[in-house]
């Protein structure tokens, strides 16, 4: 009788902790207190001048709930490094070139527009206005051109997890990303590694990586060109579900690069909001921050230039 009971009892054990490694959540004060008690006292880069950040985070197709904790986690980190002024964006006027001439970067949060256009630009006109189709068709790649330039003349851009999106069929946006989203496995607990430890963007992890549950990205388009500079991957042979279709193991999810004057900090991890619950990816979300507001220079020179 008491195998019988026991048995059942483990496995609710063990789903229950799988469980709290990717079940939504609300934001509490707990939840607040705990991300800034772990947060990074100070920037790696001292005694710079305050940088003003957009972070975009409007969602048109999939909502990943992790979209105003990732807000909350950025606040807090600006707030205690005094080196970030945080605004949060969600209406496409963000986008106007006057607009982003206010700021020295923009996060991409999660932002995922529709399929099958997957176009972000389009999506919030065709929700957010009355113009037709036809004037929808020329406006939207004013916007999408708008961020591209801004980057191209010197601006920072960051984008978190699913932002990879939000032009995924457009390849000069591809092209300043480093990539686009091709298809992920279902959620699963992995092993992410450092490229290079001793890069100083990596410096956080220690060498050792860090493990949590979370979508296994694969990307395309411009992401062959390895016009980047990697900075975090998986080995493939080590995911369930995935499609056996790639000659390599290594599969890239994060990278930073240039983009003329500009710079990308792009990070998958990561898609669910217990992942911030590691003081080390905070660090490392802080550094990509400095790093594509200019304040942290590193290599970004790209893998297929050596």
């Amino acid at each position: 009788m008491k195998k019988v009971v026991f048995f059942p009892l483990v496995l609710l054990f063990i789903c229950s902790i799988y469980c709290q490694d990717n079940q939504a959540f609300e934001i509490s004060d707990e939840w607040l207190s705990k991300i800034e008690s772990i947060a990074p006292a100070k920037p790696t880069v001292e005694n710079v001048s305050k940088k003003k950040i957009l972070v975009f985070s409007k969602a048109t197709g999939f909502y990943h709930w992790t979209i105003p904790h990732n807000i909350e986690m950025l606040k807090i980190l600006a707030k205690k490094s005094n080196a970030f002024e945080i605004h949060v964006g969600y209406d496409i006027q963000n986008f106007d070139k006057k607009n982003l001439k206010k700021y020295d970067a923009v996060i991409l949060n999660n932002s995922n527009p529709n399929g099958p256009k997957r176009d972000l630009f389009y999506d919030l006109l065709k929700t957010n206005s009355s113009l037709t189709e036809e004037q929808i068709a020329l406006e939207a790649p004013k916007y999408e051109m708008n961020l591209i330039n801004y980057v191209a003349r010197g601006g920072g851009l960051m984008l978190l997890h699913g932002a990879i999106v939000v032009q995924n069929n457009s390849v000069a946006f591809s092209k300043m990303t480093g990539g686009s989203f091709d298809y992920h496995p279902k959620q699963q607990r992995m092993h992410v590694k450092e490229v290079d430890a001793d890069h100083p963007l990596v410096n956080a992890f220690k060498g050792d990586g860090f493990t949590h549950v979370d979508e296994p990205y694969f990307f395309k388009n411009a992401y062959f060109e390895y016009d980047f500079r990697p900075l975090l991957y998986i080995e493939v042979d080590k995911l369930e579900d995935v499609r056996k279709s790639g000659s390599s193991n290594i599969n890239y999810v994060s990278w930073i690069k240039k983009h003329g004057k500009g710079r990308v900090f792009y990070s998958s991890p990561s898609h669910n909001a217990q992942s911030l619950d590691n003081p080390e990816l905070l660090r490392f979300f802080l550094d990509g921050m400095q790093y594509v507001v200019g304040d942290l220079e590193c290599d970004d020179s790209p893998v297929s230039s050596k």
